[in-house]
């Protein structure tokens, strides 16, 4: 009788109360990543690194912006257990963004949001992602978390459900886009992962998009440039290192760090971004002066190599990002969902051309 009526409450409410088989997720492919010889599974920078670069960009390296997982299933349900590393917050981050995943679902060759895992108080959550589907196959994409790290990472789908490795050949891997960058580019402040300006780039495109950005750490190291140029076969270098490095260190590195990239793939199109014409430069003449500096010394980087010959670089002026209402950041810094929404709209029609000219 108590087991009738806990069926009966769990169908008035919706509940799900089928068992969950959970899976190791390391059964699965993950992309997204520069190199594969990466200390653990979920890491961006490769173990050669450590020791290497700077410890703020190592530590920031552990971080799995960017990195996804594939796999199908025809579960009515899919949950997840993981184990972030540091079990980070932040100010002007939403938790899901900061360490929750986010659930995609390919629906007639279009990746649909399906639901994200809230990270609980703890280290260590399990949370359902979506719920009371009907039983058939389905391919899966599972962004990871955007500010810290994952240790280890499990998929839960009904007892006696298929979970498989995918069918479906999207988003393609061959020849990704690479993009070097700032918190921004990591994916501060979206709100979930997808909403990460590289994940929404790499739907968009159907392509596999690298994300190699560091929360305040985009200083030209040139470790970066010469892990970006190891990557095989690239399709385009997207370079939006103007927020975070000084006018002085672009006009020093900026031409080395290009070269780098050059030198190692000299067919493959690279463009250069300015900084953020972010809101507060209205009214603070000290942001406004080191912005407008650093854009000078971009367009300048650019217009030199132009001059020398260059074939295949690209410039994309920031005046548009945040336009027209000021109204796409968290802190007046980092990008908001629809921030974000606004940078792809810049920024994605210069990547199309870029490939259609290099690609013809």
């Amino acid at each position: 009788m108590k087991k009738t009526l806990t069926l009966l409450l769990a169908a008035f409410l919706g509940l799900n109360l089928s068992a969950q088989v959970f899976t190791d997720a390391s059964a699965f492919p993950v992309y997204g990543k520069a190199s594969e010889a990466t200390k653990t599974r979920y890491q961006r920078l490769p173990a050669a690194l450590e020791g290497v670069s700077r410890a703020p960009v190592w530590n920031l390296g552990t971080q799995s912006a960017g990195l996804y997982l594939r796999f199908r299933s025809n579960s009515t349900s899919i949950h997840a257990r993981w184990t972030s590393t540091y079990g980070s917050q932040l100010s002007n981050m939403c938790p899901t963004g900061v360490r929750g995943l986010d659930l995609y679902i390919l629906v007639d060759g279009t990746w649909r949001h399906a639901g994200v895992a809230r990270p609980s108080n703890q280290k260590t959550t399990t949370d359902c992602m979506v719920k009371n589907m009907t039983p058939e196959e389905r391919e899966y994409m599972m962004y990871l978390s955007l500010y810290d790290g994952v240790d280890a990472l499990e998929i839960g789908v009904d007892e006696g459900a298929t979970l498989s490795q995918p069918l479906a050949p999207t988003p393609r891997t061959e020849r990704p886009v690479v993009m070097y960058g700032t918190s921004i580019l990591q994916g501060c402040s979206a709100s979930r992962p997808g909403m990460a300006h590289t994940n929404m780039i790499a739907r968009a495109l159907d392509r596999e998009v690298i994300n190699l950005g560091f929360s305040g750490n985009a200083l030209l190291d040139l470790e970066i440039a010469r892990l970006m140029a190891s990557v095989p076969d690239p399709a385009v270098f997207v370079l939006d290192y103007a927020p975070n490095a000084y006018a002085p260190m672009i006009r020093e590195h900026g031409e080395e760090f290009f070269r780098i990239l050059r030198d190692a793939h000299p067919d493959v199109p690279v463009i250069f971004i300015e900084d953020v014409i972010f809101p507060h430069t209205l009214f603070d003449s000290a942001i406004r002066k080191e912005v407008e500096d650093k854009n000078f010394e971009q367009k300048a980087l650019f217009e030199r190599l132009r001059k020398q010959g260059e074939k295949g670089i690209y410039f994309i002026p920031a005046a548009k990002m945040t336009e027209p209402d000021g109204e796409s950041t968290a802190d007046t810094i980092h990008l908001t969902d629809l921030g974000m929404k606004r940078y792809v709209d810049l920024v994605l029609p210069v990547i199309r051309k870029a490939l259609r000219k290099a690609h013809k």
